[in-house]
């Protein structure tokens, strides 16, 4: 049976199997009736991006739920990280959000949340998968239900934000905000304004189109130059649906996650709120940070791509830190999921209560030179059946040897190969990268 969702829901083009309407009517039905049969009253609360297909599929959604005997009240646009609160917070039995995260606009998806907050087991996956594929090909017409939006749902999420924000040292930060024209472009600029911030915000004028196009964390390159023209403390970049922000310092360097990880992880340990002195990060972050935290008597563990398994061995550890390279950072003590406008917070509670630039921050923090290629496929088979896959890779690894990691993995949320390798040469692991980046294409490209 093909699996419909990946490492952070469902996801395809908009209009597409299984993201055209009869489709998610299907699921939103499904939906309903799993959580009747889990003893669960079928009340559920929606959320979407900026996206042009959000409101038909939020609207097809919320025909289905109904339709199965449940109730839907909508955030409106709102960032995922909300949704996992509200549902958690409000007696919601589930979340959704209708989102593709750092997507381009033509795509879209659909992320549900359990009541606790957090993403929906793989057995419901499956479930709701099973219902989907029995009822392809049918064509089913939704019909129009009134959505319900609920406005005081936004205020009640950015309430619970500026209740974690602790800073004691007032000094106005001048902070520039990239919105990715996404979720967080109302939400962002209203937080930091209201706790006192000089705000620019850029990137914030959606118009269905232009989520993530050459803006947000993927592309921080114009925040950079932004940060330097106006001298500002502070570059914020989020993406589509504002789960994962990255940084650029008062200089104009462009910091990830790692540096999000490490800054916190010094943090709390100091403050005596790290638990089990560690943290968790996935197999793609830089080899300097597992270093440098080892030389504060950090311990680093290491999941596979994808926040849900950073969540996953955070609980099996009992470790209240974790994030991913690309921004994702759990505070698992506020919240289970991702969230940019929280770990915006944090960041800036770090840089006034250190009353220093981030750019010293991060000065000792020395990152392994690393090469990231994305390959484009035409389909994910087990690499090691991929002609000279494994020779390849097996040369490569020897010629690191104990100086660098090769990782290789399939996207869960598009159909690309990422090659990631690490090493003192950046040079010789560019070549590397590029020969097995060939080898894959001419298998599978």
């Amino acid at each position: 049976m093909p699996k419909l969702f990946g490492t952070d829901g469902l996801r395809a083009r908009a209009g597409e199997f299984p993201l055209n309407e009869s489709s998610v009517l299907t699921l939103g039905r499904a939906l309903s009736n799993l959580l009747l049969e889990k003893g669960l009253a079928p009340k559920v609360v929606i959320g979407r991006d900026t996206r042009e297909s959000g409101s038909w599929l939020e609207e097809c959604f919320t025909a289905g739920v109904v339709a199965g005997g449940g109730e839907v009240i909508s955030a409106g646009i709102i960032t995922t990280p909300a949704i996992s609160y509200l549902t958690r917070t409000h007696g919601f039995s589930a979340g959704v959000v209708i989102s593709a995260s750092h997507n381009p606009y033509y795509d879209n998806g659909i992320k549900i949340f359990s009541p606790s907050g957090t993403k929906i087991s793989e057995s419901w996956e499956k479930e709701l998968e099973e219902e989907i594929l029995k009822a392809r090909g049918e064509q089913k017409q939704p019909s129009k239900v009134p959505l319900r939006i609920d406005p005081s749902l936004k205020q009640d999420y950015l309430n619970f934000l500026r209740g974690i924000y602790s800073a004691v040292n007032n000094h106005r930060l001048k902070l520039v905000i990239d919105c990715a024209h996404g979720a967080s472009y109302e939400l962002a600029p209203e937080l930091f304004r209201s706790l006192g911030f000089e705000v620019v915000a850029i990137n914030n004028q959606p118009d269905g189109q232009n989520i993530n196009l050459n803006c947000g964390s993927l592309h921080p390159e114009k925040l950079a130059k932004e940060v330097r023209s106006q001298q500002a403390d502070l570059g914020i970049a989020y993406d589509g649906d504002a789960d994962r922000a990255i940084w650029v310092d008062e200089k104009g360097s462009i910091l990830n996650g790692d540096h999000t990880l490490y800054l916190q992880a010094i943090q709390m340990k100091e403050k005596k709120e790290l638990r089990r002195n560690a943290v968790v990060a996935t197999v793609m972050s830089n080899l300097g940070l597992e270093k440098i935290l080892s030389d504060h008597g950090i311990k680093l563990f290491r999941t596979k791509v994808g926040d849900k398994y950073v969540l996953e061995e955070m609980i099996k550890q009992d470790i209240n830190l974790g994030g991913e390279q690309s921004g994702h950072t759990i505070f698992l003590d506020h919240s289970p999921a991702g969230d940019g406008l929280l770990t915006s917070l944090k960041m800036i509670e770090v840089r006034l209560e250190r009353d220093q630039p981030f750019s010293e921050l991060v000065s000792n923090f020395q990152e392994f030179p690393q090469i990231l290629i994305n390959v484009q496929i035409k389909e994910k088979i087990p690499l090691e059946k991929i002609p000279g896959y494994f020779e390849t890779a097996e040369e490569i690894k020897s010629q690191l040897g104990n100086e660098g990691r090769l990782e290789v993995r399939y996207s869960g949320t598009e159909p690309v190969a990422r090659i990631m390798i690490e090493g003192q040469d950046k040079n010789l692991i560019k070549k590397m990268a590029e020969k097995l980046a060939q080898v894959i294409k001419k298998g599978i490209g």
